[in-house]
């Protein structure tokens, strides 16, 4: 699907052509393929529309699988807002940071900014703002641009976008901003996206817990292990439970404030007892067995 570009403030895909193909129709059918190789009954409810989406934000050879698994649940007819929520991978912030664009623009056509809801969230006066070079430099939330135009492709229009860089948040700043999200969660028509990767294993990470492994314990499996921990305490909401398992694993989860942001929105939403989460996909870019090994971790959920 084709659009005019969007005149004003334009946010490049900075990673096109190297993250992912710069090519718009073999893109589409990249992301296509994937979607269809997810079985329709994984990710889908019987009764419920997702709410939010985890899911993950590498290269799409690594993680462009995983991320499907999630993207398949979203129905397009319910939408007509997709809330974006990445970490910032070059810039250390202790706010979260709103965009300064009027669009972002992909491959496949361009996504507008919601102005409106934008302005709401600068009035607060809790947020920052990010400059072009930082919002086009961070990739969390560019990997998933490129999806959200695929799955909204059957629709008319294209739900406008509320990008947020989610800087390094206390737990009292992950409650804030989760107070200020709870409103807009608690809304059917809005679509949350929260981007993260799981366990950065190897020395390039600078996270080498389980070297000592062996046997049937080996390394990949006890990373499994340490990535699963964390997603049964995000299934069951336990916004400091989560906290608390990253203070002692110290996993190097790139997503955890928008993750922990996310879970304190749900918490403070008027609809908590309801919200189910559900983890669908877990996959790891390559099966680490020695200390000359390393791997990330991708993990995808549907909330309802």
């Amino acid at each position: 699907m084709a659009e005019a570009s969007t005149t004003g403030r334009v946010r490049h895909p900075s990673h096109a052509g190297s993250w992912y193909s710069a090519d718009g129709t073999a893109l589409a059918d990249e992301l296509g393929a994937y979607l269809r190789a997810v079985p329709s009954s994984a990710s889908t409810h019987p009764t419920r529309a997702p709410r939010a989406l985890i899911a993950p934000h590498a290269g799409y050879s690594y993680s462009g699988p995983a991320a499907a698994w999630a993207y398949k649940a979203v129905d397009p007819r319910v939408v007509r807002r997709v809330f974006l929520l990445g970490p910032s991978h070059h810039v250390f912030l202790k706010q979260c940071a709103l965009t300064t664009c009027d669009a972002y623009r992909t491959p496949m056509g361009d996504l507008e900014v919601d102005a409106r809801v934008v302005a709401e969230l600068r009035a607060t006066g809790a947020f920052a703002e990010m400059s072009l070079s930082v919002d086009e430099d961070e990739h969390s939330l560019e990997m998933h641009l490129p999806y959200i135009r695929e799955v909204f492709k059957s629709e008319q229009k294209m739900p406008p976008l509320v990008p947020v860089l989610v800087g390094a948040l206390s737990n009292a700043a992950e409650k804030k901003y989760g107070d200020i999200f709870a409103t807009y969660l608690d809304d059917p028509a809005n679509l949350f996206v929260v981007s993260s990767d799981f366990c950065h294993w190897g020395k390039r990470f600078g996270y080498t817990p389980f070297l000592q492994s062996s046997g049937r314990d080996e390394i990949h499996e006890s990373i499994e292990a340490l990535d699963r921990r964390g997603m049964a305490l995000i299934e069951t909401k336990d916004a400091d439970g989560f906290a608390a398992y990253l203070e002692e694993t110290k996993n190097t989860v790139c997503g955890r404030h928008p993750i922990g942001l996310f879970l304190r929105a749900v918490l403070a939403s008027t609809k908590c007892a309801e919200r189910e989460v559900r983890f669908v996909r877990y996959e790891q870019s390559s099966k680490a067995k020695t200390e000359r090994d390393s791997s990330v971790s991708y993990a995808s959920a549907v909330v309802y």
